[in-house]
């Protein structure tokens, strides 16, 4: 274990890794705690700005993919590319992180990432644009991603320190939402007004904003956190934290699974906008906002939450399931709008919930391998689902593809949630509490006193 600057924000040793996780008690903040860190508070506000232009580069880049092949495999084609590299090279960017210096290294990623847009800008305006040029634009942006994701994650604890850190967390995550009610909105006007290559123009351009926010950062004010040292074994040593500690392992399979099959968006709302609904971009971008407002809601609702439990990930992720199988048989659409809010409100609770945990339940030392590694099953698993639920929904339709997606997710929190808790001690009690009917996983030693009397 790390005893550098920071170290305090792991958890005592546990045999299992579950028991902080499952059992700590909540703990009440304020809402915005975070915010009252000047560092802080420039990555923040950075964020703002660069968010919104990611949203809009987001709905602009799948609405032209869609517009110049009309397949929703190439869409997925598109997303696979992106998050291809952080398939391939993830682990080997979390050793990376936990060897530099996270602000000159966000420095170097983040301009990587607006010198992207800005030259796929200027492809779309001048009308040379084709399909490859955008898998290319893809692929670039999702090689810096390597680096830059699990550096922005870990970066979090240095700006804030453990006692802010769930705060940071959850605000990041209401910070990256918000942007997503302005960015959709935003694409969909440029869009239909002016064409998909202003979209990533600004996108480019949003990039000022973060990095003149870490320009400004004051170094003293940091909470330096011991870098390792560079040396052999270091991706085994961050695989072997993970795989012993259930805490830190299942989730990150849950997510996997989630990632890979039932976060597929671009597919499955593009899809219902153009092929069920039989709408524009502005529809697809208001399916997108309408997630949005679910999305702050949960992070804000995070902002405030205490230490975050993995009981509350399982209900989450099995009630994304669900509503994505209901909005999947949606007959009309302003039913599958509506649902679009509490769809996005458990997706970001499972986001948060996962991220948390993972970053309370690290030491700081491996803090970047395994931020990761989360980031890579996460997001490295749409490589792998993407072009599959793209195939699927082509072939069987919008509704078969969403409705597999919720079944995956809804099949993989109930198995994972039963591995969790055995792996916790804990057994399902069947029983009353407080005069009603109870279903719960408690320690062994008290199934029998909750059983129902006979």
């Amino acid at each position: 274990m790390s005893t550098g600057s920071g170290a305090a924000s792991a958890p005592a040793p546990d045999p299992y890794g579950t028991r902080t996780a499952l059992d700590a008690p909540a703990r009440k903040n304020s809402m915005f705690s975070s915010l009252r860190i000047r560092n802080y508070r420039l990555f923040f506000l950075g964020q703002v700005v660069s968010n919104i232009g990611t949203w809009m580069q987001r709905i602009a880049q799948d609405w032209l993919v869609l517009s110049l092949t009309g397949s929703s495999a190439a869409v997925g084609i598109t997303t696979a590319l992106q998050f291809l590299p952080m398939l391939l090279f993830g682990l080997y960017g979390g050793v990376l992180v936990d060897r530099l210096r996270k602000r000159p290294t966000l420095l170097v990623t983040q301009s990587a990432m607006a010198l992207t847009s800005i030259a796929l800008a200027v492809l779309t305006l001048t009308g040379l644009v084709e399909v490859w040029h955008i898998y290319v634009a893809a692929l670039a942006l999702g090689l810096a991603t390597v680096v830059d994701n699990p550096a922005r994650q870990s970066f979090v604890s240095e700006l804030v320190g453990p006692g802010q850190l769930q705060n940071a967390v959850s605000l990041n995550s209401a910070n990256f939402q918000s942007a997503r009610l302005v960015g959709p909105a935003v694409a969909g006007l440029l869009i239909t007004g002016v064409g998909t290559g202003w979209a990533f123009l600004l996108n480019g351009l949003s990039f000022v904003a973060p990095l003149t926010g870490l320009m400004l950062m004051r170094t003293r004010e940091l909470h330096p956190v011991e870098r390792a040292p560079r040396g052999k074994g270091q991706l085994r040593e961050g695989l072997r934290y993970v795989a012993g500690r259930p805490a830190l392992l299942w989730p990150i399979v849950l997510v996997g699974f989630m990632g890979t099959f039932a976060f597929n968006f671009p597919v499955y709302l593009s899809a219902f906008a153009d092929d069920v609904f039989h709408g524009d971009a502005g529809v697809y971008s208001m399916f997108n906002t309408l997630m949005a407002v679910g999305s702050v809601s949960g992070a804000l609702l995070a902002a405030r939450r205490g230490t975050a439990r993995l009981r509350l990930l399982i209900v989450a992720a099995m009630a994304f399931g669900a509503l994505e199988i209901l909005a999947a048989a949606s007959p009309e659409l302003w039913v599958f709008a509506l649902i679009m809010v509490p769809l996005g409100l458990v997706s970001m609770t499972v986001n948060v919930t996962t991220n948390t945990s993972l970053q309370m339940s690290t030491d700081p030392s491996v803090r970047g391998r395994v931020m990761a590694l989360y980031m890579m099953v996460f997001l490295g698993g749409a490589p792998v689902g993407a072009p599959i639920v793209g195939w699927v929904t082509d072939t069987y339709g919008a509704r078969v593809g969403f409705a597999a997606g919720g079944g995956i997710a809804m099949t993989a929190a109930a198995v994972i949630g039963l591995v969790l808790a055995r792996a916790g001690g804990l057994r399902l009690a069947v029983g009353w509490h407080h005069g009603h009917p109870s279903i719960r996983f408690v320690p062994r030693d008290r199934v029998k006193a909750l059983a129902p009397a006979a």
